[in-house]
């Protein structure tokens, strides 16, 4: 399979602005793979179980070890009171349900839009809640993931423990589950973090046919940009890796020493560098166990739970739920692992849903998305079987740099600024404002249309959760430099930071999660 490219069906919808980097593949005929029905579904849910797993068990441990790593040393998988929603799972459901709804993979940008508005309004954190309040002002995605608009959203991990559930339903078609997670992460980060999305959705897709974890580990690695720097982070760990195989804990020391780039603040602790590097540790001195993985998971530290529940998803395709549900260590409990899925984030969405019925969705997909893809379900060796495309794990779109993400941005929507300014509507003209400042178009509109930039800035100020994300959640250990650029622009424009008056008690102690490493933050 190796170095053949192979044709996949183009979805009618492209991945809104990025069309112009989408990959350019060679026309050759498909080549195809039969999985068993049975097989298909076992690694579908045994991926969901293990995300499920990594998330809610690696909660104790996230943001807990920083300067060094954890000392855990026995870790029992376990959801004795089921699983519930969290922002490593809930998200994917939430367009799980509604790409089931549509019949249609690929979501719009107004789609994308209006789900988060209607759905996602609670427990959201750093670029994903930038981008969030960023929508109140009418941004819609992909530019609410654009790092001119979105201080994290270069750095940010939410293009990795966003994207699972993605490669979960396109088993064997690494370009596919790219395709697909980008034209949902990319609502809230792009570049390397847009680097991250195709990394992991190509490993946990290419695990369904290969269990070997160095193999998972380099599909990654040929569905990166050539220039990513998560090049460098996979090859350095692997390297570590083979150097000390039996010392988890220098690793983690080189990984830390070379790949902390702001001193160990927020942006580092939320960043994909460590964050990366972790998961890929974890895969390689767990060396295909499951519990060991995750340990590790843990004990690397940063955004623990995150990491875990990458490693979780990965090696529960290799398991498969079968195996995961049976097992039975005589020298430990057994897994106790109660079938709900409780929803206490996420608005209009149902409150009856299992891990089950959330796995039963993933597998009407994927037999949508191999369909339209030129699969099948057919019988093969007397067995219920899928016929399905195999493509080769190869780059979907590239880096951009932030001087043509800032032209992409000028060309579709500051011609309209202007006009905006004079929109009977507050949200638009507050929209004005907030990209005349980020594109440096302020001070010639301020000049031209007075009148006009200071009712548009009176607006924008109004709107204390974004005037909040730029000034409030900011400081101390929580700065970053890009956030600091940003609140510079606005300072400079004339805004500052907005009374301590929370009218939201939920947001208030969101906020303080910000500060927080104790508490939940992502």
């Amino acid at each position: 399979m190796a170095g053949t490219y192979f044709k996949i069906f183009y979805f009618s919808i492209i991945i809104f602005f990025h069309a112009n980097n989408l990959y350019s593949q060679n026309k050759e005929d498909r080549e195809y793979i039969y999985l068993t029905a049975e097989e298909v579904s076992d690694r579908i849910r045994g991926g969901l179980l293990g995300q499920m797993l990594g998330n809610l068990n690696g909660i104790p441990h996230e943001f807990k070890y920083f300067d060094e790593p954890g000392n855990v040393t026995s870790y029992i998988p376990s959801l004795p009171d089921g699983a519930r929603t969290d922002d490593d799972t809930d998200f994917e459901w939430v367009y799980i349900l509604e790409m089931q709804k549509k019949r249609n993979p690929l979501l719009s940008s107004d789609d994308i839009f209006n789900l988060w508005k209607e759905r996602i309004n609670r427990r959201i954190w750093c670029s994903n809640r930038f981008a969030r309040y960023l929508m109140d002002i009418g941004i819609k995605p992909p530019f609410t993931g654009y790092s001119a608009l979105n201080p994290w959203a270069d750095f940010n991990i939410s293009g990795q423990f966003l994207c699972e559930t993605f490669g979960l339903i396109s088993p064997a078609m690494p370009q596919t589950a790219a395709k697909i997670g980008l034209n949902y992460t990319t609502t809230a980060i792009n570049n390397e973090p847009a680097q991250a999305t195709q990394f992991f959705t190509a490993m946990i897709s290419y695990a369904f046919i290969n269990e070997n974890v160095p193999d998972i580990i380099n599909a990654g690695i040929s569905a990166l940009d050539s220039k990513s720097k998560l090049n460098g982070i996979s090859r350095d760990v692997m390297e570590w890796y083979s150097r000390y195989p039996l010392n988890w804990r220098e690793t983690r020391r080189l990984l830390k020493e070379k790949y902390t780039v702001e001193g160990g603040n927020i942006r580092d602790n939320n960043g994909f560098e460590l964050n990366t590097g972790s998961i890929i540790a974890a895969l390689l001195y767990g060396q295909g166990d499951f519990q060991e993985s995750l340990k590790v998971a843990f004990n690397f530290g940063w955004d623990a739970d995150c990491n875990a529940a990458t490693v979780g998803t990965i090696l529960g395709v290799r398991y498969g739920y079968r195996k995961m549900m049976s097992h039975n260590d005589p020298n430990a409990p057994d897994w106790l692992i109660v079938d709900r899925y409780k929803n206490s984030n996420r608005d209009n969405m149902p409150m009856d849903e299992t891990i089950t019925s959330f796995a039963d969705r993933l597998i009407e997909l994927f037999e949508m998305i191999n369909g339209n893809n030129g699969g099948e379900r057919t019988i093969y060796g007397q067995k219920l079987t899928y016929k399905i495309p195999v493509e080769d794990p190869v780059p979907v779109i590239r880096l951009t740099s932030f001087h043509e993400q800032k032209n992409i941005l000028l060309e579709n929507t500051g011609n309209r600024v202007d006009k905006l300014l004079f929109s009977k509507e507050r949200d638009e003209r507050a929209r004005a404002a907030y990209l005349a400042i980020c594109l440096e178009l302020n001070k010639s509109l301020a000049g031209q249309y007075p009148k006009e930039w200071k009712q548009a800035s009176y607006d924008l100020s109004g709107y204390w959760k974004i005037m909040n994300n730029i000034f409030e959640a900011g400081d101390g250990k929580n700065e970053f430099s890009a956030l600091k650029a940003l609140r510079a622009k606005f300072e400079a424009a004339g805004f500052r930071a907005p009374v301590k008056s929370y009218e939201d008690e939920e947001l208030y102690h969101d906020l303080n999660t910000w500060r927080n490493p104790e508490s939940n933050n992502k």
